[in-house]
């Protein structure tokens, strides 16, 4: 299992990033993005204490731990600039928090993101069809959540995101370790999204494509 958005203490998660990673290798991942929320005023300490991290877990743990970044409330025209200063830093996987409906997000999010070339458009909320396209254009891969709140739109997500011929991923955005995969939240999810089991491999392939580019 792939799952590239998750969060430890260093934002609002409630796990350290050592025991995060624990957890997941013990659940059966494969490979963890490892997205606490970054703006410009935690930027540089969460970022390399990550990059650190993942380092020394994936020497010691037969689990693949890319340092991520979850951009959350940057006003949209900045993300572009923002992901890059995540990128020099050691970033991998840049997720950008989307115009979920759970959240009040700055508008114009979405489109700036995928805009942006971001690896990951996080909880799009009511995606257009204008944002799918150019996710699609851009490779910028959708998310089909499993959290609570932000996955009631996951059905018009996927809808949209499928007819655009963007390509989707299914992650977790873990803060507790109740929200760790397992094949039961995995089947729960993609039937609730309108998705066949068999997607769940598509969206893995998917997946796979952001952390190979990574490794």
């Amino acid at each position: 299992m792939i799952d590239l958005h998750t969060h430890t203490f260093f934002s609002d998660g409630v796990l350290s990033l050592f025991e995060l990673v624990y957890r997941a290798k013990n659940k059966g991942y494969s490979a963890i993005a490892v997205t606490d929320h970054i703006d410009y005023s935690n930027m540089e300490l969460v970022i390399l204490n990550i990059v650190k991290a993942a380092k020394i877990l994936t020497e010691s743990y037969n689990i693949l731990v890319l340092p991520g970044a979850e951009l959350t409330y940057i006003p949209p025209k900045f993300i572009k600039s923002a992901a890059s200063e995540c990128r020099k830093l050691g970033t991998k996987v840049i997720v950008v928090h989307g115009e979920t409906v759970a959240e009040v997000v700055p508008p114009e999010t979405n489109i700036y993101a995928v805009e942006a070339c971001v690896d990951i458009l996080a909880h799009p909320g009511h995606l257009s069809e204008k944002e799918a396209e150019t996710a699609a254009k851009n490779n910028v891969k959708i998310e089909i959540t499993t959290r609570k709140g932000h996955n009631v739109t996951n059905k018009e997500v996927a809808e949209i995101a499928l007819k655009k011929k963007a390509k989707l991923v299914l992650n977790t955005d873990t803060h507790n370790p109740e929200n760790l995969l397992t094949k039961e939240i995995i089947e729960k999810t993609l039937s609730e999204s309108g998705l066949p089991t068999y997607y769940y491999d598509i969206m893995q392939k998917n997946s796979m494509e952001i952390v190979s580019d990574k490794r």
